[in-house]
């Protein structure tokens, strides 16, 4: 540690930064503070995604920024949560980007009863995922035990207050005691083997019991290996230890919780006098039962009397119903044969419509009249045929141009055989072939007047 952490600043010739004081005065706090424990209870717990643990570690008057980081809260068992004290062990550093104060932690424990209620939770939460507690392991009670072990301190008032149960309600049953200490370091191991010893001696049921006390006096019975002992036992047991409020490890892995030994012994001992009642109860029950069951045979046996006939009864309502058969049997072959007979009949109707003669016969008289009909289509056809050619040889001559001809008019025509239309198609001492309507003529064009030449109307 420095022995002057403040001589290296030189406070009185350096103007420093905001980065370079918070930076200095983190490793001043890490030099001085370089390992310290501290106790608080833990507040603002939060569990971000990066795996880190960050928490406020306060106490009635002060508080602390704590820091756990991933690999560090990996190693840390117990379930931290807001309210829970504990011990704390790392180094004072300050985050230099807010300038805040804290603790970078390596080592978290609980303190004090947090420390035992933890551990108990742990347990409690591993045997639970094991199926320790669950019902399907648990084993029934006895309905009427003749030998019971009991499991607990040779003194004080619970093996008492277990016998005078016992002689009350059930004295016929015989009760053993396996004693073994119920507080204190050897007490588990005294547990574990008197719950051994008790398991191998054949009793009908084991009470495991003690009184009340804090959490440290009951704390054995929270034990691991007392809870794996309470559950290799093949023989039922009723768990009874402290009062109403305690619960322990031993209580979730017994078959039955007892709030009290006394309740526990209650648990095992049938009374004497309910017993009593019961019998007597079971007794008359029997008897109204047998009385019922005697008056339904009775009322059985009366109604099979009446429902028992004489065989020739039977045999004659069998013949008659022999002969109702028959004649039902006679009546459908009757029918089935009416039947089949107009089924034939109109078979054969329809077949005889259907006779290839007949439909001969009806083409050949279709063949007839269609050959009669066909000289006269074709005649008249052949008439329309010439009506329509005439005419239109008729609408030919209208526009054709031989009938022009045949009026006096006549076509010029060139060497190629092309119609003259215009004089300007012409040339003078040119041949021309003139077309009439009778024959042709051969001329040669002796002038071409170009200027329109108006003729007179014929």
């Amino acid at each position: 540690m420095l022995k002057d952490p403040f001589q290296r600043l030189n406070l009185d010739r350096e103007v420093l930064t905001v980065s370079q004081l918070n930076g200095r005065a983190r490793l001043l706090l890490e030099d001085v503070f370089a390992q310290v424990w501290v106790e608080g209870e833990i507040s603002n717990l939060a569990r971000p995604a990066s795996g880190h643990i960050y928490f406020t570690l306060k106490d009635k008057n002060a508080q602390v920024r704590c820091a756990l980081f991933r690999q560090n809260a990996a190693r840390v068992r117990q379930a931290l949560r807001d309210g829970l004290a504990v011990r704390v062990r790392g180094k004072v550093s300050l985050f230099e980007g807010r300038g805040d104060y804290q603790l970078i932690l390596d080592t978290l424990e609980p303190a004090g009863d947090g420390a035992l209620r933890l551990a108990f939770e742990a347990l409690k939460e591993k045997l639970s995922a094991e199926g320790l507690f669950a019902a399907e392991r648990k084993a029934a009670l006895p309905a009427h035990p003749r030998r019971i072990g009991i499991v607990s301190s040779p003194t004080g008032a619970v093996i008492r207050d277990i016998i005078s149960v016992f002689k009350r309600r059930a004295p016929q049953v015989e009760l053993t005691l396996i004693p073994t200490a119920v507080q204190g370091r050897e007490a588990t191991g005294q547990i574990v083997r008197a719950l051994q010893l008790a398991d191998a001696q054949g009793f009908d049921a084991l009470i495991l019991a003690r009184g009340g006390g804090s959490l440290e006096d009951l704390w054995c019975f929270n034990e691991e290996a007392v809870a794996r002992a309470v559950d290799a036992c093949v023989t039922p047991i009723v768990s009874a230890v402290g009062h109403e409020t305690d619960v322990s490890i031993a209580d979730f892995v017994a078959d039955v919780r007892a709030p009290t030994p006394s309740a526990a012994a209650e648990l095992l001992a049938p009374s004497s006098a309910d017993l009593q009642h019961r019998l007597s109860g079971l007794q008359q029950r029997l008897v109204l039962r047998m009385r019922d069951r005697l008056h339904r045979d009775a009322m059985r046996l009366e109604g099979l009397t009446r429902r028992l006939r004489h065989p020739g009864e039977r045999l004659q309502q069998q013949a008659q119903r022999i002969d109702d058969l028959e004649q039902r049997l006679l009546r459908a072959v009757d029918r089935r044969l009416c039947s089949s007979q107009e089924r034939l009949a109109r078979l054969e109707t329809r077949l005889a419509s259907q006779h290839p003669g007949r439909s001969l016969n009806l083409l050949r008289q279709r063949l007839d009249h269609l050959s009669s009909r066909l000289p006269r289509a074709m005649q008249a056809s052949l008439k329309g045929r010439r009506q329509q050619l005439q005419g239109l040889v008729q609408t030919l001559n209208v526009v054709s141009p031989l009938a022009t001809l045949s009026r006096g008019y006549s076509i010029l025509l060139d060497e190629r055989g092309q119609a003259i239309r215009s004089a300007s198609q012409t040339q003078p001492g040119q041949r021309l072939k003139a077309r009439l309507g009778e024959g042709e003529l051969q001329v040669r064009v002796e002038d071409n007047h170009l200027e329109p030449v108006t003729l007179p109307l014929l």
